[in-house]
């Protein structure tokens, strides 16, 4: 099985990470494009130019399945590189609401996640069908996939959205940027037992599984 994960930036290592785990006989490589990180703040054309342009090399027919390990490539570009791609199994990575309106009890919670994907019609569609009974909140998380691709994390931001999105009820907190995987101990510390962290990788790996049948 060859497996190919793409992520504008560091994020998506953790991914590969989990496939690997998942997959240890798997051929599993990485592509990043790191030179143009964040996504998050660009526009729709810049964002599917960036990864069109990126996961090139996947694109040769040896890949069994293709990983956009990114949630704001997904939201901007899944949808139309399956139309333009429709031999290739792609699988993408959107932030996990219908999980949390099954996990949360206070009917309250946050994701973190970056502009351009709060703003995507696919997370729109993801609230709009999982999320309607929820109060959702979305802090202001812009500056974090930066910070972390440059290792400049500021403990002290994170606390306090952390801490802030606690204080509002938030039971269930969303981690809808890969980038954020590398910080999600860091979060779960801040939350102190007050919210449940949730991304998406083993989900990835189950997905997968589904995809090829292995």
């Amino acid at each position: 099985m060859k497996l190919g994960v793409f992520d504008s930036g560091v994020g998506g290592a953790s991914i590969a990470l989990a496939l690997t785990r998942s997959f240890p006989s798997a051929q599993i490589d990485s592509i990043n494009d790191h030179k143009n990180v964040p996504y998050g703040d660009k526009s729709d054309s810049q964002v599917f130019l960036l990864t069109h342009t990126a996961i090139q090399p996947f694109l040769d027919g040896t890949y069994d399945v293709i990983i956009l390990a990114c949630n704001t490539a997904t939201a901007v570009t899944i949808d139309q590189l399956r139309n333009q791609y429709p031999s290739q199994k792609f699988i993408g990575i959107e932030p996990m609401i219908k999980t949390a309106s099954h996990l949360t009890k206070s009917n309250t919670i946050g994701v973190c996640a970056t502009p351009a994907t709060l703003s995507s019609r696919r997370y729109a569609k993801l609230v709009q069908t999982y999320g309607q009974h929820l109060d959702i909140i979305e802090p202001d998380c812009s500056q974090w996939a930066y910070l972390i691709e440059n290792n400049q994390i500021n403990r002290a931001h994170i606390e306090s959205t952390i801490r802030s999105l606690c204080d509002r009820g938030a039971d269930v907190i969303v981690l809808g940027c890969t980038h954020y995987h590398w910080i999600k101990e860091l979060i779960a510390e801040i939350a102190d037992n007050r919210a449940v962290i949730i991304e998406p990788s083993e989900a990835i790996s189950r997905r997968v599984r589904q995809l090829i049948a292995v």
